[in-house]
């Protein structure tokens, strides 16, 4: 594959580390290995997070273009708005955010800690709009650029979660092959990746990533945007984009998408109680903090997997940890008790 004849803009301090999860491994019978790779500290910028790694082949072209001013959109605590923040903070860019309504939580703080405090802070322009959920180009959005342009600035438009940008999944195929190089260099080969989805960028780059070596459908997407047949049409969408641009040398087809529904209940950005369970249990054996709207859905749905024997004995699983906790800061009061 051919990644390397795209611009790259770092933004991240290099490969993330892997780290072994033995006691989380042993509570669910020591049966399966777990790993976690840390997304979640790949960056000085602002906490990082797996959207630093798409950005970095994004901001290339927004560069080039001679763009002012990053748009994006995202809902009240979106991670992705945060790093995009805090990336134009970086590059001396200015930054409008679109903030919707895109989850059904009432706790007081919620637009006002977290990642919209970051977004703040780092001086972004953040527009809080009462619109629902959805994964798709929205008007609030192409308001926002024509705004922009209109007051003669340059926007350079970054779709929700970096995902359905032509370049939107070029970061997590080099994700693939930064594991790849990690387990030559640990001795292992990991037979699972679990990962949460929703814009589906993330997971369509994995597919295509692990394509190269024939493990597209051991990429097994926890959907938390609980619209999965819209989530995992984007994935499927991006995944053939991407797999064109780098010359994966085959077709994406619909089977190399694992896309498990089970666990994104009730609605988006609301965690059951099975999800706050999987938040403790990570936080209070590994010490690891996941949070209520992605990793902790995708904790969840690897957790009750291998607690089904769905993954088989023996197996080395691999934790994708994108970086979602600061969210956790909107949902204090769910909290309280720890």
């Amino acid at each position: 594959m051919h990644l390397d004849r795209f611009p790259r803009h770092k933004l991240t301090f290099g490969t993330t580390p892997i780290e072994a999860l033995p006691r989380l491994s042993s509570h669910l019978g020591g049966k399966v290995e777990i790993f976690a790779k840390r997304e979640d500290m790949n960056s000085g910028l602002a906490f990082g997070g797996n959207k630093l790694r798409k950005l970095e082949y994004l901001i290339p072209e927004a560069l080039a273009e001679g763009c002012d001013t990053l748009v994006t959109i995202g809902g009240v605590q979106s991670n992705h708005t945060r790093q995009v923040a805090a990336v134009a903070a970086k590059l001396g860019l200015k930054c409008r955010l679109v903030q919707e309504s895109w989850v059904n939580w009432s706790d007081a703080v919620y637009d006002r800690v977290g990642n919209i405090l970051m977004s703040r802070v780092l001086g972004a322009h953040v527009e809080l709009v009462e619109e629902g959920f959805g994964i798709g180009f929205k008007e609030s959005w192409e308001n926002a650029l024509e705004d922009v342009r209109r007051k003669g600035g340059k926007p350079y438009a970054i779709p929700a979660g970096a995902s359905d940008h032509p370049l939107g999944g070029l970061g997590f195929v080099g994700f693939a092959e930064e594991v790849r190089a990690q387990e030559r260099e640990l001795g292992i080969r990991f037979d699972y990746v679990f990962v949460c989805s929703v814009t589906g960028g993330t997971q369509a780059g994995m597919v295509v990533g692990f394509a190269a070596d024939g493990r597209a459908d051991r990429v097994i997407g926890i959907d938390a945007s609980a619209t999965p047949d819209d989530t995992r049409a984007q994935i499927l969408r991006i995944a053939e984009r991407t797999a064109d641009l780098v010359g994966l040398g085959r077709a994406v087809t619909d089977s190399d998408v694992v896309l498990d529904t089970r666990y994104a209940y009730p609605e988006y950005g609301v965690p059951s109680g099975e999800t706050v369970e999987a938040i403790r249990l990570s936080a209070r054996l590994e010490g690891m903090m996941t949070d209520p709207v992605y990793e902790g859905k995708s904790m969840q749905g690897m957790i009750d997997m291998i607690a089904r024997d769905e993954i088989p004995a023996g197996s080395k699983v691999l934790y994708a940890h994108l970086g979602g906790v600061p969210a956790i800061n909107g949902y204090s009061y769910l909290f309280r008790n720890g």
